[in-house]
């Protein structure tokens, strides 16, 4: 009799072994939340295409645009201050703050973020910026990367980060963002 009750108290831990195996694989494995952009707008947009005797090709232009935090996982995660820079050829045109905060188990945190862009930061160095406005095609891309914790059942945290990188286009003559592709 002892050594029936002895096996079915094996069997029983070896199932419940199983179940956490299982658990822990599929349901609990931990993944890195996703950064999009959901929408671009031009608020507004001024520039100079700097012909030969002018001054050189400027832009002004103020993006609204809204960011979205996907948590996939069953705990949430929270997240420190992240900046968010919007780059033209590779060199930053304007960055905005991304503040802190935390985005809970299986939701998608939604804020909107505002942009100043202006090309004085290029400094001169970039000849082509005159012949994308003559063009009406401007070519941007964004960079960001989240970094935080993602909280089990208040017992289990693991260090995770989103990272964004999006191209686009925005269409000078209808002001209108183009293209969006986000990785």
């Amino acid at each position: 009799m002892a050594k029936k009750c002895l096996a079915c108290v094996a069997v029983f831990v070896l199932f419940q072994a199983a179940v956490i195996m299982v658990l822990a694989l599929t349901v609990l494995k931990i993944k890195s939340p996703k950064i999009r952009f959901n929408a671009i707008a031009v608020e507004s947009f001024t520039s100079n295409n700097g012909n030969n005797a002018g001054p050189t090709p400027s832009i002004n232009m103020r993006l609204l645009t809204q960011l979205t935090i996907k948590n996939t996982n069953f705990g949430q995660f929270k997240y420190d201050n992240a900046t968010l820079a919007i780059l033209y050829n590779g060199v930053p045109l304007g960055e905005a703050v991304i503040p802190r905060g935390r985005v809970k188990a299986r939701k998608t945190l939604k804020f909107n973020v505002s942009f100043d862009l202006n090309s004085d930061r290029l400094n001169g160095n970039n000849t082509n910026l005159g012949n994308d406005i003559n063009s009406g095609v401007l070519r941007l891309s964004s960079q960001a990367r989240v970094n935080g914790k993602v909280h089990l059942m208040k017992i289990i945290k693991k260090n995770k980060s989103g990272n964004m990188n999006c191209d686009w286009i925005v269409n000078l003559a209808t002001r209108m963002v183009e293209n969006l592709n986000c990785k």
